[in-house]
């Protein structure tokens, strides 16, 4: 068993013998059959109770660093560089407002005292709604624009956070190009697995990535805003290639 798995089955029975937890639930890599070595531990943990999470956690096994990330969940560090995210909350009927679960219901359900759980859980899609391609392609451009102009501005800082957008939304559309969308909520996820190396998309400028999205924005029959296309044409020299 990899280290991760031993912590899980630790997670698990002690929220089966804590009264305060109403359900609990497993999310990530190992519901979805795909842990690994690499893999963190991920869990939301249903109470009305007031609840130290380092405190609680450190019950799991020793931990070396507990931080509250910006998101609202409690990460803790276990021996080996593990990372467990643990999100302690009351209202178990959000769940049923995620985009999608990733997951079949039974491998993901800890406890689940009332079946409040399952019912939240059977609302929310094994894999999300996908977005039409032409959508994917406006959302691309617009941060291809902003990429430009922040880089013509001086602010090199920036324009790598910018074309971090960039990058995800070629990879959207590379997914949409390959019929490859298991992963869609993480783009990155796998890709290297997923996708041929034509489609990875390792780019750090505004003009490679308007060579990209342009050809895909093209095999994706999106429609095509021709003044816009002329304007990035000009604006970062695309090579059309026969």
């Amino acid at each position: 068993m990899l280290p991760q798995e031993h912590l899980i089955a630790r997670v698990v029975d002690l929220c089966r013998a804590d009264a305060r937890f109403d359900a609990v639930l497993q999310y990530g890599s190992f519901p979805q059959g795909s842990g690994d070595e690499h893999s963190d531990i991920e869990f939301w943990l249903f109470t009305s109770a007031r609840i130290d999470p380092a405190e609680w956690c450190s019950r799991i096994a020793p931990i070396t660093h507990h931080v509250r990330n910006e998101f609202g969940a409690d990460v803790v560090f276990f021996e080996g560089l593990i990372r467990g995210e643990f999100h302690f909350a009351q209202d178990i009927a959000q769940v049923a407002e995620w985009l999608a679960r990733g997951a079949p219901v039974d491998r993901m359900i800890v406890l689940d005292r009332t079946g409040a759980l399952r019912r939240a859980l059977d609302a929310v899609p094994l894999r999300p709604a996908l977005p039409a391609s032409a959508e994917v392609c406006g959302r691309f451009v617009n941060w291809l624009v902003l990429a430009h102009h922040v880089r013509a501005r001086g602010e090199a800082l920036r324009t790598a956070d910018t074309m971090a957008h960039v990058r995800r939304h070629l990879l959207w559309m590379a997914r949409l190009a390959e019929a490859s969308t298991d992963h869609w909520l993480t783009p990155s996820r796998l890709a290297e697995q997923e996708l041929p190396p034509r489609r990875r998309l390792d780019i750090t400028t505004p003009e490679a990535a308007w060579r990209a999205g342009r050809a895909l924005w093209l095999e994706l029959d999106c429609p095509v805003p021709k003044a816009l296309f002329a304007e990035l044409d000009a604006a970062l020299p695309y090579v059309a290639t026969t």
